[in-house]
């Protein structure tokens, strides 16, 4: 299908700035071309732009620019573009309406309710996409074995496309839809998302609102069940929003491209890249499936050209640009997610697993509190780094210019305000030595060190750059047990070849390859890729024998559309179709998407192939152990088809005789001072000879470093291959921080209860010899006073030698014994209670685990009236080896570091770090130290707030101006309590460091360095520092949020949020389920309080509306917002949500909530949050307010309502009583990372 012999062929990646094209000539030949994505002076559309100029200068002819372009010449043309994703990142979609099951408006506000920035006290959250919401009457339930629920009418029982039996509880009442949707498009909406729940597989609701709509006269109209029929409503009603909201966007680009051709291109194949790396016809993009359209085809691009079939060697794309840089991996396969989220909004579908960080040649340089920052605010293209001449900021183009990395003859002369000036040394240079001047008198100041030169100050932050980069792509490659320094390292973009060596160095790995089309290898890739159809359905079958035949026959059903689809498309017998299933242990969340590629059918497997031996091989290699003897259950079948259409490049670079000449000589600053640096034109050397670094390759598109010690050459087809021959505080504070993530890592993957494996319930951590915390990952707030307490506990025995570093890992059995399941009884009143006790246990002696004696520790607690031991040994005893291996695989990396640097170095730096911590606070102290004088005179600050059942927290800080330190003292606390809302000593300390954190303001490493300039008085036996075996559960979970109340309170940082967890659990002999519930946020001095999401020491993600349907004996009634709980204000707080759960079965609930008989207070004259409330609504009429803290039986028909509370107002509300606006920021800044390492950790952090 690629082949049009006599015509010109065009791949077009029109990008954020800049428009790459690449043409494939009539003879043969290939040009690219590169121009601004807008020019309006001079064009109206940019890739139109590239293929007349192409079509003008090689046929002689003339194509005016105002006349529509003649198609006759041209055979086809691919596209990639990021009209998508910068509608999504600038909110410039379509106006959009949802319609949604009643009872759920706001569940696409709520989301997973976890806050994207932990430490943002605004809670910036991307806006929804839709302007209005339409609630529709209508239900439809899951049938369950064993429901006990009293219902006399009878329901219309359905089957779903999963084979799952539904009923119907309350049918559609199309006129009054009818009414609801003539009002939303009076008012000018014409775009509608639908999304009901359930409808993944029974979707007859979703298609009769479709029809209706359309029928109404809506241009665009998204039902989830089309779009991505998978569980889980709330990515799939993101989706369904994003398709809706785009899709108009892209067709209205779509109608502008063509209108600039004759004919509006009806005679030319036209395909557009989508986000899963296949293409697809123009007339089939939609929204949902673009936001990845640009950066795919450098992924397609680099896989095909740097991928060889015979070494199998993988590689690791880095494309680097200018805001960001997209890190990605290829053995052999696409790597597919089918849940990312880009600019904030979550997407369900395929997309290549892309993970961007903000790191690129824009990103600005800091010096803060002693440490070089980079990143993550870019400079944008406007006014851009220093060196363009619009007085930008430094950035790492700065730092590369001033190295002579960059050599300004070489480039356009396209910069200044008249933007006809070449790059400024001058200006570039006149920043560094101003920020060089403060760096080193804050070096003199502290006497640390030397002073620096302008060139090891950008140094410093090339390096710091690097490290930067190479964390995602140790952890993407890590991950999945994949050694990172066995990967080739391809580089594309305008920047990565300036970087490329350092960083393959810092990862270990020997070869770089950078293909001679790397600075437009996006729009390269997409004359390489294949046409894709891609089908996929929801199922609910178990992998046997019993469903092989029905598996069977709907794998060939799905074979069958995508080849009938394909042929449809011009494409006969070089198609190929791939099955994948979506497999998951029954009773786990691990779904993998798996492929039996390599594993032929047996009589023990469906005909597509293995897929048991498949998956349990992939689970071993990601998770470290299987589970033989659990059912396989698959989630989803999909069939990928590719229609074979990428061209096959012929073109040959010139061969030579001679060395290599070089057009000039330059000096270059490396780590040992400035080298003499060849500069070779890449288009003038030959292929076969070999380049010794260092040198600098400079070609159109872009500019390589080949560092000292490294050596290039060109390969046959032009690309430059080059060869690796096998300190800065910032640089191990990465390092550090790189560690504890590589031991969760190694944690995750070799434990096997639900908690650490799939909730991420855990943190690891690197100490210092005196047992002080260094770095900690991830930032989990209860854990980050608490694990530093338990290893210093252990350091200072008496008779224990020191070692000379420690590392930690922290995780959460689910069960330990005690009173009640799980762990965490509403009404404990001593520790025994709460289940096994360790004050100091040496689990591991002469490398023997030494499992009798542990289990005897974890059984102990059934010695204690009415308690029980552990309830599941087998997963404590697999959880504790995993954790015993994550610190193995700590001690072993700081080994290395170490073997690297010295025991000294490493030392001397885990110091540094938690000094450069101390100096962020002490700054932050002197500030509010400065103000407060300023205001009132005093540099005292006191405050209290009240548990619910009257005990006081009481908080005293004397502030030192001159030194940065404090003293908080909670002398006047209430006393310890018969209950179990006592806080040990280390949860005040982590909500201490929690509030530090956020009120510093900026990103610092989270350590023991923290509290030096803190002095911490607590008085013992109060409820912060209880007796031995006080009961603690609810301490962890909900004085902590008091504490971190009373601290805000002092400090006037905003209004109290909700102050609560809200711990709901239930269970009966057969199940148990436990969730925390958002509430309103507190507002501050310029923003509204958001609504609908966790505070301050939590940040659980909620159980999604259909899994909780799915799994458990529950019916979620409604989850939304509710109005009004958020206190008045000049800003108002957020509300609190209201969430009711009916019961199917009989369970015990427990409750073990706060702010039930107090309210989150207001500041600066705003209004408390409204207090919450639990109410029970028995199946007999009966409404009971359940209190604060309760276990309760319940019956069939029992109805839990939870109305959580709402954040406190701040400031006096003005006469108006429209609420203001908070400021909004630039989406594409605020939230620019994606791809699996951030939702990894974004799960973590949402723990």
């Amino acid at each position: 299908m690629a082949e049009t012999k006599g015509k010109f062929d065009f791949a077009i990646d029109r990008g954020g700035t800049f428009t790459d094209v690449f043409a494939r000539l009539p003879d043969g030949r290939e040009r690219v071309l590169k121009l601004l994505s807008r020019d309006p002076q001079n064009y109206k559309d940019a890739p139109t732009e590239g293929i007349r100029r192409v079509l003008e200068e090689e046929t002689g002819q003339v194509f005016p620019r105002d006349e529509p372009v003649d198609t006759s010449l041209i055979g086809w043309i691919r596209m990639g573009t990021t009209v998508a994703t910068n509608a999504l990142l600038e909110r410039e979609g379509e106006r959009t309406a949802l319609l949604v099951t009643k009872g759920f408006k706001d569940l696409l506000h709520i989301g997973t309710q976890a806050r994207p920035k932990l430490f943002d006290l605004e809670v910036a959250v991307p806006e929804v996409l839709y302007e209005e919401v339409i609630e529709v009457d209508e239900r439809v339930v899951l049938t369950q074995d064993g429901c006990q629920l009293p219902r006399k009418d009878p329901k219309r029982i359905v089957t779903g496309s999963t084979g799952d039996s539904l009923e119907v509880w309350r049918e559609l009442d199309l006129e009054r839809v009818e009414k609801d949707l003539r009002g939303v498009l009076s008012r000018g909406i014409t775009s509608l998302a639908v999304l009901l729940l359930h409808s993944y597989t029974w979707s007859d609701h979703e298609k009769a609102v479709g029809a209706l709509a359309r029928r109404l006269g809506f241009t665009q109209v998204s039902l989830s069940s089309e779009v991505m029929p998978m569980v889980r409503a709330v990515p799939r009603g993101y989706t369904v929003c994003a398709d809706a909201y785009l899709t108009p966007k892209i067709q209205q680009y779509l109608r502008g491209f063509t209108s600039g051709f004759k004919g509006a291109l009806k005679d030319v194949d036209v395909l557009f890249m989508q986000s899963d790396g296949g293409l697809t016809p123009m007339e089939q993009f939609c929204g949902s499936r673009a936001v990845l359209s640009g950066p795919a085809g450098g992924v397609v691009g680099y896989a095909i050209t740097s991928y060889s079939q015979m070494e199998k060697k993988p590689v690791i794309g880095f494309d680097m640009g200018g805001t960001s840089t997209d890190v990605s991996r290829y053995a052999g396969q696409y790597e597919h997610v089918f849940e990312a989220t880009t600019a904030g909004v979550t997407l369900q579908a395929p997309q290549l697993d892309i993970n961007t960080v903000a790191a690129g040649g824009g990103s600005r340089l800091f010096f803060r509190s002693g440490m070089f920052v980079v990143g993550p605010e870019s400079a944008g293209a406007h006014p851009g780094p220093a060196c363009y001449r619009k007085g930008g900021p430094l950035t790492v183009t700065d730092a590369n210019l001033a190295l002579g990395r960059l050599l300004p003859s070489f480039f356009p002369k396209i910069f200044g305000p008249g933007e006809n000036e070449p790059l400024s040394l001058e200006e570039t240079m006149k920043n560094f030595r101003h920020l060089t001047q403060e760096i080193n008198l804050f070096l003199s100041s502290n006497q640390s060190q030397s002073e620096m030169s302008v060139e090891e100050v950008a140094m410093g932050f090339i390096r710091v750059a690097n490290e930067a980069m190479c964390r995602p792509i140790r952890a993407l490659t890590q991950a999945k047990g994949h050694d990172t320094s066995q990967h080739v390292l391809a580089c594309f973009g305008g920047a990565g070849g300036q970087h490329a060596c350092a960083i393959a160095r810092a990862l270990g790995m020997k070869t770089v390859f950078i293909h001679k089309y790397s600075g437009v290898l996006s729009a390269y890739g997409l004359a390489l890729a294949d046409v894709v159809e891609e089908v996929q359905e929801p199922c609910s079958l178990q992998y046997d024998q019993h469903s092989f035949s029905e598996l069977d026959r709907r794998v060939e059903q799905l074979s069958k559309r995508c080849h009938d689809t394909l042929c449809g498309r011009g494409f006969t017998r070089s198609i190929t179709t791939e099955v994948f299933l979506h497999l998951r242990y029954e009773g786990t969340d691990c779904a993998l998407m798996v492929t039996a590629a390599g594993y032929p059918s047996n009589a023990q497997s469906c005909q597509a192939g293995d897929f048991r031996g498949a998956f349990t091989r992939r689970y071993l290699k990601e998770f470290g152990f299987t589970i033989p003897d659990r059912p396989i259950v698959v989630d989803d079948i999909r069939v990928r088809g590719c229609g074979k259409s990428g061209i096959k490049s012929v073109y040959k670079t010139k061969t030579g005789h001679g060395q290599a000449k070089p057009v000039t000589m330059t000096k270059c600053y490396f780590e040992g001072g400035y080298l003499d640096t060849s500069v070779y034109l890449w288009e003038e050397l030959p292929c076969g000879h070999s380049i010794q670094g260092p040198a600098i390759i400079i070609d159109k598109n872009s500019t390589i470093l080949v560092e000292p010690c490294c050596e290039a050459h060109l390969t046959e087809e032009g690309d430059v291959c080059t060869e690796l021959n096998t300190v800065q505080l910032s640089i191990f504070s990465h390092r550090f921080m790189s560690i504890a993530e590589q031991m969760g890592r190694v944690l995750q993957r070799t434990s096997i209860s639900t908690n650490i494996k799939e909730r991420l319930d855990f943190s690891c951590a690197v100490f210092g010899p005196d047992g002080g915390l260094v770095s900690n990952a991830p930032h989990i707030p209860v854990h980050l006073g608490a694990m530093q307490e338990t290893v210093q506990y252990q350091v200072f025995r008496e008779g224990v030698s020191r070692p000379v570093f420690f590392v930690a890992s922290r995780g959460h059995h689910a069960d330990i014994g005690g009173i009640t399941p799980g762990s965490m009884p509403p009404h404990s009143t001593s520790l025994q209670q709460e289940g096994a006790v360790f004050t100091s246990f040496k689990l591991v002696t002469g490398g023997v685990f030494q499992e009798e004696a542990v289990t005897e520790a974890l059984m102990a607690p059934a010695q204690y009236p009415d308690c029980s031991g552990t309830r599941n040994l087998h997963d404590n005893l697999s959880d504790l080896r995993a954790q015993v291996a994550a610190n193995q695989r700590g001690s072993q990396l700081v080994g290395e570091l170490i073997d690297s640097y010295g025991l000294a170095v490493v030392q001397a730096y885990m110091g540094y770090i938690q000094s450069n911590a101390e100096l962020a606070v002490r700054d932050m102290l002197r500030d509010f130290a400065r103000r407060r004088r300023q205001q009132t005179g005093s540099l005292e600050v006191e405050s209290e707030d009240f548990m619910d059942d009257g005990t006081p927290i009481r908080l005293r800080v004397q502030i030192n101006e001159e030194k940065g330190s404090a003293v908080f003292d909670f002398t006047g606390t209430g006393t310890e309590v018969w209950g179990n809302c006592n806080a040990p000593r280390a949860i005040t300390l982590s909500a201490l460091i929690y509030c530090l954190r956020c009120m510093v303001g900026q990103d610092i490493p989270l350590n023991q360095g923290c509290l030096a300039p803190i002095k911490v008085i607590i008085p013992p036996g109060s409820i912060l520092q209880p007796s031995q075996n006080a009961a603690v559960v609810g301490g962890n979970v909900l004085t902590s949020q008091r504490v971190v109340d009373v601290i805000f309170r002092a400090f006037e940082v905003c209004a109290a949020s909700q102050g609560c967890m809200n711990n709901i659990s239930f269970g009966s002999e057969r199940i148990g389920y436990y969730e925390t519930v958002a509430g309103g946020a507190g507002a501050g001095p310029g923003w509204n309080g958001r609504s609908g999401v966790h505070s301050h020491m939590t940040n659980t993600r909620i159980t999604d509306p259909e899994i909780l349907e799915k799994r458990y004996p529950v019916i979620l009634e409604q989850f939304s917002l509710r109005p009004g709980s958020g206190g008045a204000g000049k800003f108002h707080g957020g509300d609190g949500v209201i969430r009711k759960l009916l019961f199917r079965n009989k369970v015990v609930l427990s409750v073990l909530t706060e702010r039930r008989a107090t309210c989150p207070y207001g500041l600066q004259g705003g209004e408390n949050g409204e207090a919450g409330l639990n109410l029970l609504h028995r199946a007999d009429g009966r409404v009971l307010n359940l209190g604060a803290k309760t276990s309760i039986s319940l019956q069939p028909g029992d109805m839990f309502c939870l109305y959580t509370p709402g954040g406190g107002g701040y400031g006096r509300e003005k006469e108006t009583t429209s609420r203001p606006q908070t400021k909004r920021r630039r989406l594409n800044e605020t939230f620019l990372e994606r791809g699996s390492v951030f939702e990894y950790r974004m799960a973590q952090e949402g723990v």
